[in-house]
């Protein structure tokens, strides 16, 4: 008996440290509850006005690419109808020369099919001689005149209708580059206006101070350089015209690529005021400003143009007094402002 309990004993012993020494089913570690996201911090209404100015800043740039591009589309479908033009005349003429070189063929035929140079040479008489040989040479000119005028008159041909073409090649390119930027513009507006929905009455009140707050630094951070005292320029009669006209817009609204009579963006404005003062300019504000003679600031007077930025994607026209007349943005009208109240890049004289 005894026996049979220390055998018991001795195997729930080594059953026991069997079970110790095998491997333990895991249990699952405990796992903390994640913290809740952090909520997104909300931008301030400073950020908000410098990424909504930013948009509209990208809108501008988007819409000088569209007014070049339809400017370029305008002048290349007029030259696509010139040449159609003269392709058109090219044809007329190669068709009439072939018919007087059909003129002279007949005739030769006529003639028994002897060229005259054969029958001059038969001839007895001295005096029919000394005619035909007259008409001969004036004869053998005309045809070669005839023949170089024909050759020309193809060689033109070929050309016109090579240049047609490349102009419709750039045409339809430029078409493209008008809708890749109308989506831009259209997309940046966009967002912008997507930013503004978001706030508050008194919120978008707060916005437009803080816009007139920074224009208002500017303006006096470029006054206080003492700029007035050399700003002494008097507007010539062109000058006074562009003003008058540009002055006179004042209160319509800004629409990108337009240029007037009901609403302009800010090239539209500029290059409108100085068509009613007789002098055409081109159409964007980056063209103005690369292709218009520059001035000193401090040579500026009244209906230079005032351009802005480092990319040239705003431009105003100065009035006097440290002040210009522009076309802001969308959602804002024609409007006096300082005319320091944005960063200035230069100035431009479209007078020549």
């Amino acid at each position: 008996m005894n026996r049979r309990r220390c055998a018991t004993a001795a195997i729930t012993v080594v059953s026991a440290l069997t079970v110790l020494a095998s491997p333990m089913l895991a249990l699952p570690a405990y796992a903390a509850p994640e913290p809740p996201p952090a909520a997104p911090q909300k931008k301030t209404l400073e950020e908000v006005r410098k990424e909504i100015d930013g948009l509209y800043r990208k809108a501008a740039v988007a819409t000088d690419a569209y007014n070049l591009a339809e400017e370029q589309t305008k002048q290349q479908s007029a030259e696509i109808v010139q040449l159609a033009r003269m392709i058109v005349a090219g044809q007329a003429k190669i068709e009439e020369l072939k018919t007087r070189a059909g003129a002279a063929a007949r005739a030769q035929y006529r003639n028994g099919g002897l060229p005259e140079s054969a029958q001059l040479v038969l001839t007895d008489d001295p005096q029919l001689f000394l005619d035909s040989a007259g008409r001969l040479q004036q004869g053998q000119k005309a045809t070669r005149d005839l023949l170089g005028e024909l050759t020309r008159s193809q060689a033109e041909l070929t050309t016109y209708t090579k240049e047609a073409s490349d102009n419709w090649t750039k045409l339809e390119a430029n078409r493209v580059k008008q809708a890749n930027a109308k989506k831009e513009i259209n997309d940046k507006i966009a967002a912008a206006k997507k930013l503004e929905s978001t706030l508050a009455a008194e919120e978008l009140a707060r916005l437009l101070k803080l816009e007139e707050d920074a224009q208002y630094r500017s303006q006096t951070t470029w006054l206080s350089s003492g700029i007035l005292k050399e700003l002494n320029g008097k507007a010539t009669e062109q000058g006074r015209r562009a003003v008058e006209f540009a002055t006179a817009q004042i209160g319509k609204p800004y629409v990108w690529g337009a240029e007037g009579p009901e609403s302009y963006d800010c090239s539209g404005l500029t290059q409108r005021a100085w068509g009613v003062a007789g002098r055409g300019i081109p159409r964007t504000s980056q063209e103005q400003w690369r292709l218009l003679p520059r001035v000193e600031i401090k040579d500026m007077r009244p209906g230079d143009l005032i351009v802005y930025y480092k990319d040239a994607s705003h431009i105003g026209m100065y009035v006097g007094n440290g002040a210009m007349v522009h076309a802001p943005r969308p959602g804002r009208n024609v409007t006096l402002a300082g005319a320091g109240s944005m960063e200035i890049l230069g100035v431009v004289r479209p007078e020549r």
